[in-house]
């Protein structure tokens, strides 16, 4: 049984939910097509991925991934965690639904006071402007690592495979810089918000640690991208990491602190809305969704 897009895409594609003192609304930028999985995720034997994919009843010919944008109100600040695709289609028609999603949970672009960029790839950033370059949160810092902000928009040292996402940073990122601010890994940055450098995917990734109240959730970024593939294999290697195998010592070693600490993650790329909790599973780990809070307290 399916529903047509045409009816998809009339429901409403944002989750709150309680965090501490303030609120977590997840807000879609809508599924981003990879394609073929055997071509993506590497390092291991292409029938191995297929029979993980047939063991969790998901399709072995294409990788479809959430786009799951955390807009987080804790002490005293609104903040949006990475952007979405923008007006690029480079991975499907379905992208870029970020100002859609903020709209249907009743928000405005202009209550966004601070934009965290986990990484300077663009379903990450490709959302922070319109087409004509003007910031589609006009209210809103930038905060970036330095080393993504140089990388990404110098281009020198990024493979020409990838020029279409220095294009994009460029475009997103240099005009600007002005209102661009770096963040250090362990810092907080702002109030209840630590950055953890976690590099590999881009060699300035991050993630980020929330705290508000008691407590405590980790934004993943792109640490990995898929809840069964890289989460039961963490040392697999994926097609789009700037340095493969130092992403996986660092998904490795941000996934063990987070199963040892019982910490609350986000994962922008998990099956919607990506909230859940870590766990060790052999020589790997697994993935648990939270369940979803669709009542309202009385």
């Amino acid at each position: 049984m399916s529903l047509s897009m045409h009816h998809l895409a009339k429901l409403p594609y944002f989750y709150p939910f309680e965090f501490g003192d303030g609120k977590i609304t997840v807000l879609s930028d809508g599924p981003l097509e990879l394609g073929d999985p055997r071509l993506n995720f590497l390092g291991v034997e292409p029938r191995t991925v297929s029979l993980m994919l047939e063991d969790n009843f998901l399709p072995t010919n294409k990788v479809v991934l959430e786009q799951n944008v955390p807009l987080v109100e804790i002490n005293g600040r609104t903040i949006l965690f990475d952007t979405g695709m923008g007006s690029s289609k480079a991975f499907g028609p379905t992208t870029g639904r970020l100002l859609a999603s903020l709209r249907e949970a009743g928000r405005d672009p202009t209550e966004i006071d601070a934009v965290v960029l986990s990484h300077a790839h663009i379903d990450h950033i490709g959302g922070l402007c319109d087409a004509n370059g003007r910031l589609n949160f006009p209210n809103a810092d930038i905060f970036i690592s330095e080393r993504d902000f140089t990388d990404w928009t110098d281009g020198s040292s990024i493979d020409s495979s990838f020029q279409f996402q220095i294009d994009n940073a460029r475009r997103n990122l240099l005009p600007h810089k002005d209102r661009t601010f770096f963040f250090k890994d362990g810092e907080e940055f702002l109030p209840g918000v630590h950055a953890i450098s976690a590099p590999g995917h881009t060699l300035g990734h991050h993630c980020f640690m929330l705290q508000s109240g008691n407590d405590r959730l980790c934004v993943l970024g792109d640490l990995t991208h898929h809840h069964i593939l890289l989460m039961e294999r963490p040392m697999m290697e994926f097609r789009y990491d700037t340095d493969p195998k130092l992403s996986a010592r660092s998904r490795t070693r941000v996934l063990d602190m987070l199963a040892t600490d019982r910490i609350a993650v986000m994962s922008y790329h998990f099956a919607w809305p990506g909230a859940g909790h870590v766990v060790r599973n052999g020589d790997g780990f697994r993935y648990i969704p939270s369940p979803m809070q669709l009542l309202a307290h009385r």
